[in-house]
């Protein structure tokens, strides 16, 4: 399952390594990521492979949601599918 992680805060040291570092401990695969700095705000979109993730689905997104409250950033996480089917025009 392929799932869209986005990321936003004010920029600071780490960020990636840590969002990175958090799928990785879930073994989660990071397929591709954006990510760039508008003045002082850091923004991120990744694609991340979960399919062998070794938590369910809903315990990833609530880590994520959790990490971003530890390092002061909103981190959401919404399965491709989803995502695009909100997206379309």
């Amino acid at each position: 399952m392929r799932v869209i992680v986005s990321v936003i805060g004010k920029d600071q040291v780490g960020i990636i390594a840590n969002v990175c570092q958090l799928l990785s401990s879930y073994r989660v695969n990071v397929l591709d990521i954006s990510q760039t700095i508008l003045q002082d705000y850091f923004t991120m979109i990744m694609i991340v492979d979960a399919e062998n993730a070794t938590v369910p689905f809903a315990d990833l997104v609530v880590a994520l949601e959790a990490e971003g409250q530890k390092l002061g950033l909103s981190i959401h996480a919404q399965r491709e599918e989803i995502f695009n089917a909100m997206h379309r025009i």
